[in-house]
């Protein structure tokens, strides 16, 4: 049966509803400590963690949607690759990962969940110990789905502003491709955006293109042709997912450097994000985007993308207790 916004929402507030009703302990969030499985809110770090104190860390995404773990494998995989380039070493086999991955969320209940990998440097700065002898630490957890962009507003598009203020991190000094919580541009960006009457920032590289905003990657689309920038972001594993499914449909698209200008002569402009799918943008600076409306492709691909979490090569069930 062809999924639609009614039909994905109404199944996901009920799902919701059950979940509120739940008097499970992890049903709120659940968290993975030094191997026990506690309540989210419960959980704590060191202060001294270096990823506390200096950001020194990465970290991955994946979520669980309708009781299905979407793509999981892939983001581990990009978790491995960003550990590899920060000289950081999961402290855990993946087989282990995985499997603890699975079973906090299933001790949870939540069949919709936002699941966040973090790797630190551990207790030791850079300066006290080489990285090949740090000891770093792995915090998991897993909470109730969170959205970018909320429901109701995914049916009519989102407000969005190409940044002033503040242009993206370049690439030499912070490597965009390892997922981070080194937000100061972004959480700039953000505020830009709320002071100038939107809610999500674009920002651009100070070169003439735009990059990435604030936890999600860009497509524009111009005479049905669909482009993302290339330099300067992170490789989303939900921008891969569209990028697939564009190709499926026999979209053409481009991973490329894209100028701000594209951004505001563009038919439909939407970003992606694991917290969150396909999320259209109908305002840009004030001004409708296209014809303001939903536009036919982002639209199509919403459906495709949710679709996709039931497709057994991407996704798995979890057996819940």
């Amino acid at each position: 049966m062809p999924i639609t916004m009614d039909s994905l929402f109404d199944a996901y507030r009920q799902r919701t509803e059950a979940l509120k009703a739940s008097d499970n302990p992890l049903a709120r969030g659940v968290a993975v400590i030094d191997g026990a499985f506690i309540p989210l809110a419960e959980a704590k770090i060191p202060l001294m963690d270096q990823g506390f104190l200096h950001s020194d860390l990465t970290y991955d995404v994946p979520a669980v949607w309708d009781g299905r773990y979407f793509r999981l494998d892939d983001h581990l995989d990009r978790l491995e690759a960003s550990c590899a380039k920060l000289r950081l070493r999961i402290p855990m086999t993946r087989p282990a990962l995985r499997e603890t991955l699975v079973e906090m969320v299933a001790r949870s209940g939540i069949r919709d969940a936002y699941v966040s990998l973090i790797v630190t440097r551990g207790l030791k700065f850079v300066r006290e110990v080489r990285p090949e002898h740090a000891v770093n630490h792995l915090y998991l957890y897993a909470q109730p789905y969170i959205w970018v962009m909320p429901p109701d507003l995914q049916r009519t598009g989102g407000s969005a502003v190409v940044t002033r203020t503040v242009r993206r991190t370049p690439p030499g000094a912070m490597d965009p491709t390892v997922k981070n919580l080194q937000w100061g541009d972004f959480t700039r960006g953000v505020i830009e955006a709320g002071d100038r009457g939107a809610i999500y920032p674009i920002l651009p590289d100070g070169d003439g293109n735009i990059t990435e905003g604030s936890g999600f990657n860009i497509f524009v689309v111009k005479d049905g042709v669909l482009r993302t920038p290339r330099r300067g972001v992170l490789e989303g594993v939900t921008r891969r997912t569209v990028l697939e499914l564009a190709a499926a449909k026999g979209l053409a698209t481009a991973v490329e450097e894209v100028p701000v200008s594209a951004a505001y002569d563009c038919d439909e402009l939407f970003f992606t994000t694991t917290a969150g799918g396909v999320m259209p943008i109908t305002e840009l600076d004030g001004a409708p985007v296209g014809g303001g409306q939903v536009g036919p492709i982002a639209r199509g691909l919403w459906e495709a993308y949710w679709q996709a979490h039931y497709d057994p090569a991407l996704s798995f069930a979890v057996e819940y207790r």
